[in-house]
């Protein structure tokens, strides 16, 4: 055997023997899950579930360490040692980041190792109480007509209601005015209020007011209607499927962590994922286990991509950027 081929050959073997190795002794500390959110929310209570189920299936505990807002988080994990102990739980925002803030400390595309998605969770169309329309193309038909004179609140320009509320202003000709809150809590006071007209959040924040009936539900952006409100049609079925989105949650390693880490760290998600206690309060919060296809590395991969071409053109149409 040639010189040069019998040494390509030995430093194959040898990359092979050390992933071997990597993953046999990943993890040997704590892993650390960056939530980028503020405590009490939907990505940080998310993320809390998954690091104890986590805990269950790794060899030692993965804790959870909240970095708001969610660039600073990500700009956390993008610029750490990419050794698998710190990863990154964020979720469409990251993706749609990547035209929403025009000046940032890493590369969105390129900057991270996608590990598999972890939940999906449909949007909701609502209205204050008293809202006229009696459906969501009545809804439609009133914002085309109204115009400037109603009111879509949204959770910030960086949230997932923002994302949903720039979808209904396309759907409606680009007409409403946009009123942000921090957060989405101040939101819903305000349209149970009437003082804004509408909302587009997730079921985890808005089914209980929904159930109770102190706003007005049009519509869920799922592809199918929701156990916890099966009264709700589905955007397609309401006749508007362009307003489909899913609020996904997704984890994240830095990029160059080594295959065979990623590998151990996605074994571990999806063992996560079948956990029956796991399973069970994401259905208390409204909210979907990602599928074994959709938890796969690939899979993920491939969707990080295509949600970061989805939102670029939305959101410079809407001209509105978080920086």
């Amino acid at each position: 055997m040639p010189l040069i081929r019998r040494a390509l050959v030995a430093a194959a073997m040898a990359a092979c023997f050390t992933n071997a190795g990597l993953a046999q002794e990943y993890p040997s500390r704590p892993v650390t899950i960056v939530a980028g959110a503020a405590a009490g929310g939907p990505t940080d209570v998310i993320t809390r579930i998954v690091a104890e189920a986590m805990s269950r299936h790794m060899p030692q505990p993965v804790v959870v360490e909240n970095t708001a807002p969610a660039h600073l988080g990500a700009q956390r994990v993008a610029q750490s040692r990419p050794d698998g102990y710190t990863l990154l739980m964020s979720n469409v925002g990251l993706t749609a980041g990547a035209t929403l803030f025009r000046r940032l400390a890493y590369d969105t595309a390129a900057d991270f190792a996608p590990l598999g998605l972890v939940s999906d969770a449909a949007m909701t169309l609502i209205a204050r109480p008293d809202f006229p329309a009696e459906n969501l193309a009545g809804m439609l038909a009133d914002l085309r007509a109204k115009g400037l004179e109603r009111n879509l609140g949204t959770a910030g320009l960086a949230s997932a209601a923002n994302l949903c509320g720039l979808l209904l202003q396309q759907a409606a000709g680009n007409r409403a005015t946009i009123v942000g809150f921090r957060g989405t809590a101040p939101a819903i006071t305000e349209l149970m209020a009437g003082r804004i007209d509408l909302l587009c959040d997730q079921a985890t924040n808005t089914a209980p007011f929904i159930r109770d009936n102190r706003v007005r539900a049009y519509a869920v952006t799922s592809p199918a209607r929701l156990a916890g409100l099966p009264d709700i049609p589905t955007t397609a079925e309401a006749g508007t499927p362009a307003l489909a989105m899913s609020t996904w949650h997704g984890l994240y390693a830095p990029a160059g962590t080594p295959e065979a880490v990623q590998e151990r760290i996605s074994a571990a998600l999806q063992a996560a994922l079948r956990d029956e206690r796991l399973r069970a309060r994401f259905a208390d919060l409204v909210t979907d286990v990602a599928t074994p296809e959709r938890a796969s590395i690939a899979f993920h991969r491939r969707y990080h991509g295509e949600e970061i071409a989805r939102w670029r053109p939305i959101i410079e149409a809407a001209g509105a950027y978080a920086d």
